[in-house]
């Protein structure tokens, strides 16, 4: 059978206000009529009592206490509970309602939530006084009583929230229902013995004034948070509405609990999440932020010196690339472990995203605490970290900034601490640094530079230049690699060094070299439909195109825009970018190979130079870095790493090009080593557009060589004094040799780069270099040559080293014999002695005390 709707009826001469209230009681199920003014209302109830009156006070007329003295003197409505609804605020309002039969008040303007707990209350407690003033006037009919008040009590005990009743005159619980015996671990029997003194901390005197108030409408309860005793000792976190209703001649003061044991934990586990960094439970950059001003606040106080230490670990994202997030969320964990055991408990250890981490040390006199904590941290890292199936060392880059030296203001030391991390990554990573004034103007320096690179691109600053790149064999043109400049308003043309990498850092380097592709594709266009004819153009492709931008879309766009065959575009990449991401890399590099583009290894020998990837991706040139070429005449480190490159590309069908070439002595070295091209300022510094078509139509750039070799024998003579060099040339002069000059050693090495020779003859005592080091090069470098060193006796001992370790094969002294000197170049020069082979020690050497230099 279902029950019957409350009703309610709502009783105010304005119709918004009536329509209001009963849009805000219907969610409720509730039932609801209106009256305009208070003879309607009364003619209303006479017809249908209902079983709540909402009676506004201010009517025209009959106002609302009139209309509840009416009610409430006539025993046929005298039950209707009645809730007056009113703006007046004051006390003796409140009395006047009171004294005219009002159990309640609302005022206005309503609250919706303040609305359905009165309302309900009061239907609670009016059911209960009709079973209280049944039970009183029908005696008789005491079973029906006990089946009614049952009924109620299943009602209350059917409600989710305790319910208790306590009369205000012996301010003991009337009533209690089931969830309240529940909740505090009572019996319904020992419950209606007790009061709410015996369940909070409060006296009864103290309950009595409460409740005295709540009577007198001059103390709302709603939503009060407490503890509540239990029957076993433990307390419960509960929220309590108290209400003040009339019984008769008794006030029944409704006490409804609920229990928020659940929601407090629940608000405590979004406390801490809000606060805490979920994977490693520290402090997150919250909660740092307000532990760094608390910690400020107090070194202001006492004078202590506060360190802030921003922590990044080094090449994590490789990590996370390479192995997986679930790896490298693993490796943050660990890493925050040891962070941990690094400090003191006073210290606070937080982490601010990703892989950075941060501190707050507290010391006392000087900043010698926080490099301590920096060396702790970096030795806690020397040991592997075990993960899942892998074990990685990894390191960390630490920036420190100090309060007060610093800044007092915490976000100004967070953002200093984190500049200087990012000097330690510049310094090499593995570091900490200590913030300075420099760095941030530096920041500040890059924060404009970053504003002008965005405005460059949308205003088209930038314009490319094009470096020619040369064969070796036939002296001609084989392309052009494309380089970017950026033409700065107010600043002229800048150099690439200082934007490209910031191009790179921020991502910008994805929308310009997109742009690069296309302006390439359209100038290899232009000069294909020109006098130039068909030029291959290279444009350098950065790593960071493969990962985030269209790259295969773009150039395949560009050669079909421009008309252009594949074969005159060439991609160049450095090694580092084509290992970033192997397999996304090398399928674009595949589709583009099919559509016949070339590709070109940049910067060859200074990143992974593997085998593995030269066999993997489909590479057509090696690109030999100018670190290698700068030296490669005079260093045999240098030269020997050249010639392997030259060796391994000529095994794998590869072509060679060196980058860097300035001299003619470079030139030679590298063509007598068949390189097959070379790009450097010896040929031509990069070219703007208009000047690269007449370089174009040069026959043969590079001429006939600038001292071919010659057939023959060839001495090279080496003194820093011009008049030992001419004594020597006299000397030699007439036993037919071709005889090579240089008044130092590195006149020397670049004579035996342009010509073939066959005997060295040096002088030990040179300024640069010794005539020892330098043969000792020469034997590394040109290993087929004689060499012998003249020289005074002060330096035997060096001398005696370079004939033991083969760098001298023959020895002689000043003053020397000429006919002796003749003959052992002249044997020196004879293809047995000729032979490249080490000397006996002190047995190579021939001395001589005749005297044959002519005298002055």
């Amino acid at each position: 059978m279902s029950l019957r709707a409350p009703t309610i009826l709502i009783v105010d001469d304005e119709a918004q206000n009536r329509r209001l209230l009963a849009v805000l009681l219907r969610p409720e199920g509730y039932s609801t009529s209106s009256a305009a003014s208070g003879e309607e209302a009364l003619a209303a109830i006479g017809a249908e009592p209902p079983d709540l009156i909402l009676l506004d006070i201010t009517m025209p007329g009959m106002d609302g206490y009139q209309v509840a003295s009416i009610l409430k003197s006539n025993p046929a409505t005298a039950n209707i509970p009645i809730i007056m609804v009113t703006a007046h605020l004051e006390r003796t309002a409140r009395l006047a309602g009171l004294d005219a039969g009002a159990e309640d008040f609302l005022t206005k303007p309503v609250d919706r939530a303040e609305l359905w707990l009165r309302v309900r209350n009061l239907l609670r407690l009016k059911a209960y006084g009709d079973l209280q003033d049944h039970s009183a006037n029908l005696e008789r009919q005491v079973q029906a009583r006990t089946a009614d008040l049952e009924r109620f009590r299943a009602a209350m005990d059917a409600t989710a929230d305790a319910i208790m009743l306590v009369s205000r005159a012996s301010m003991r619980f009337t009533e209690v229902n089931e969830t309240a015996c529940t909740l505090l671990a009572y019996t319904r029997e020992e419950m209606l013995g007790m009061g709410m003194a015996d369940l909070i901390d409060a006296s009864d005197a103290k309950l009595e004034h409460q409740y005295d108030a709540l009577i007198a409408g001059g103390l709302n309860r709603d939503q009060e948070e407490m503890r509540m005793r239990r029957s076993d000792g433990a307390t419960v976190q509960v929220e309590v509405n108290s209400q003040a209703m009339r019984s008769g001649n008794d006030w029944t003061i409704v006490i409804v609990v609920r229990d928020i044991t659940e929601r407090k934990e629940a608000q405590q586990r979004l406390t801490h999440l809000a606060h805490h960094d979920s994977l490693t439970g520290l402090p997150n950059r919250t909660l740092f932020y307000e532990s760094l001003q608390r910690t400020v606040a107090l070194a202001r106080d006492t004078g202590a010196l506060v360190a802030v230490m921003f922590i990044d670990l080094d090449n994590f994202k490789t990590v996370n690339d390479t192995l997986g997030h679930a790896v490298g969320d693993e490796l943050l964990v660990q890493f925050s472990n040891r962070l941990v055991e690094c400090v003191r408990v006073r210290d606070t250890v937080g982490r601010l995203g990703g892989d950075e981490f941060a501190l707050i040390l507290i010391m006392q006199d000087s900043q010698q605490g926080a490099v301590v904590i920096a060396d702790k941290i970096r030795d806690a890292l020397r040991a592997p970290f075990v993960l899942h199936e892998h074990e990685l060392s990894i390191t960390a880059s630490i920036g420190i900034t100090l309060h007060p030296a610093d800044s007092s203001d915490p976000a100004t030391l967070i953002k200093y601490a984190d500049t200087a991390m990012y000097e330690a990554k510049h310094a090499g990573r593995d570091t900490y640094r200590f913030f300075t004034a420099q760095m941030n103007a530096d920041v500040l320096a890059r924060l404009k530079l970053e504003k002008a690179l965005r405005q460059a691109i949308e205003n088209e600053e930038f314009v490319l230049h094009y470096q020619p790149k040369v064969h070796l064999n036939s002296g001609r043109v084989a392309g052009l690699e494309a380089l970017l400049r950026w033409n700065r308003p107010g600043y002229g043309m800048v150099p690439p060094n200082e934007f490209i990498s910031v191009l790179e850092e921020t991502g910008m380097i994805v929308q310009v070299g997109s742009w690069v592709l296309a302006q390439a594709c359209k100038q290899i266009g232009m000069w294909l439909r020109s006098p130039s004819g068909p030029v291959q153009v290279s444009v350098n492709v950065s790593g960071r195109q493969f990962l985030e931008g269209d790259l295969d879309a773009d150039i395949i766009a560009g050669l079909a825009r421009h008309a252009i065959p594949p074969g005159l575009l060439e991609l160049e990449l450095t090694e580092t970018s084509l290992m970033a991401n192997t397999e996304r890399t090398s399928d674009i590099l595949s589709r583009l190979k099919q559509h016949g583009v070339q590709i070109s290894i940049d910067d060859f020998g200074t990143g992974y130079s593997s085998l593995a990837y030269l066999r993997r991706f489909p590479i057509d040139k090696l690109k030999i870095d100018i670190a290698f070429i700068r030296e490669v005449t005079n260093n045999p480190d240098d030269a020997a790493i050249v010639l392997a490159i030259i060796s391994m590309a000529s095994s794998l069908k590869l072509e060679v090009i060196a980058e860097g070439v300035e001299t003619a002595a470079q030139l030679n070295y590298l063509r007598r080593h068949r390189c097959d091209q070379i790009q450097g300022y010896y040929v031509s510094r990069p070219l703007p557009t208009e000047q690269v078509s007449a370089f174009l139509l040069q026959r043969n750039v590079l001429g006939p060589p600038a001292d071919a070799v010659q057939a023959g024998k060839t001495l090279l003579i080496i003194d820093d004094d011009p008049f030992m060099l001419e004594v020597l040339s006299n000397l030699f002069g007439c036993d037919g040799y071709r005889i090579l000059c240089a008044g130092s050693a590195a006149e020397g090495f670049d004579m035996l780069a342009l010509n073939e020779v066959q005997v060295i003859l040096c002088d030990q005592c040179m300024p640069s270099m010794s005539g020892t080091d330098f043969l000792d090069k020469v034997k590394e470098l040109y290993p087929k040559t004689f060499r012998i060193v003249l020289s005074g006796q002060s330096d035997l001992a060096s001398i005696i080293e370079a004939v033991n370790c083969g760098a001298v094969l023959r020895y002689y002294t000043k003053p020397w014999d000429n006919q002796l000197l003749r003959d052992h170049v002249r044997d020196a020069f004879s293809p047995i002695c000729g032979q490249p082979r080490r000397s006996a020690g002190i047995g190579a050497m021939a001395t001589s005390a005749a005297p044959a230099i002519p005298a002055a």
